[in-house]
Parts: C-alpha cells; structure tokens; sequence
C-alpha cells in the first residue's frame, strides 16, 4: 500500500524584467542606475541581470582615463541593485496575489521598499571589466536577519568570473 505524500512543490515562476520594468522597481536614475535587465528572477529567491559597460559610462572620464576600467565599487552596485530587483519581485507579487483575492490593496510605489546596502564581505575581484565588456550578474537570496538580509553575488563576463562576494542589505528604508 502507498501512502500518499504532499502534493509536489509548484515550482517557482521566473520572471524577466526590461530597462523600463527596472526604472518602475528602484528608485536608481541615470548615471546610477547599473542594471539593463533581469531575468530568471524568482521573486523574493534569486535572478539573475545583465549590465552593457559602455566607455560612455561617466565613471570613465576619471578612472583611469588613459585604461578604463570599472570601478569594482561599480560593479558592486550593479550586484545590488539586482538584489533589490529580486526583492521588489517579491513585493509586487505579493501585492497581486492579495489584489487577486480581494484582499485590500497595498498600495504605493514598490520602489519606495527598496533598502540600502549594509555590508560587503569576502567581496574578491578577479577580472577587469572594461568598456565593451557585458557583465552577467547573479544574486540569491539567503536568510533574514530582522531587517537586514544575506545575500550571495557574483558577476562574470562570459565565463570569467570578474568579482563575487556577499552583501547584507536592509529590507527597507527608513525616512
């Protein structure tokens, strides 16, 4: 005789999200806003993004003029901002689940939960990224620590791995 389990896990949609789906979800404007898409995100897990460096970036009027080369505290933002990317999936899917079930609306502009970087470790460089270069970024998700969250990163150009670490990033903003 079988015993019946739990029914299988749903596996966990993923989503893609364009420049101007990104513009929507951070607060990030140009020249600070580091990520041209995301895709594979599952809201709230993990995603993965893309950032095009271009020797029009501003960064490279001054770092180092004579050799561009992106700063690694550049690329550091761009793991963050998908980071947050993957975050405010999480938020808006929530807020259609609940619109979905009548439940009362959330309410407000998703970009205003996005937090602030809170801590860079074990970050290790092992590439430079250079005008041409398109940079593959991944994030995932890890505990809750109150209102802070663990997170892995890693960014590569095609498979060269240029930098990957771990960042702790709030969960939202205080005013």
């Amino acid at each position: 005789m079988t015993i019946a389990s739990e029914a299988p896990a749903r596996p966990q949609q993923k989503h893609s999200y364009s420049s101007d789906d990104i513009k929507r979800m951070l607060p990030h404007r140009w020249p600070m806003l580091m990520i041209d898409r995301a895709y594979d995100v599952v809201p709230g897990v993990s995603g993965r993004g893309v950032k095009s460096v271009s020797v029009n970036e501003p960064f490279f009027a001054g770092h180092y003029p004579d050799h561009s080369i992106m700063p690694g505290v550049m690329i550091v933002e761009a793991m963050a901002q998908l980071v947050a990317v993957v975050y405010v999936a999480e938020i808006i899917e929530t807020a259609a689940a609940a619109e979905a079930t009548g439940a009362p609306e959330g309410g407000g502009d998703p970009s205003a939960s996005v937090g602030y970087l809170g801590s860079i470790s074990s970050m290790k460089f092992s590439r430079l990224v250079v005008p041409g270069d398109q940079l593959t970024l991944d994030a995932k998700l890890g505990q809750r620590l109150g209102g802070l969250r663990q997170v892995s990163v890693r960014a590569s150009v095609g498979s060269e791995l240029a930098a990957a670490g771990s960042l702790i990033v709030t969960t939202g903003r205080k005013a």
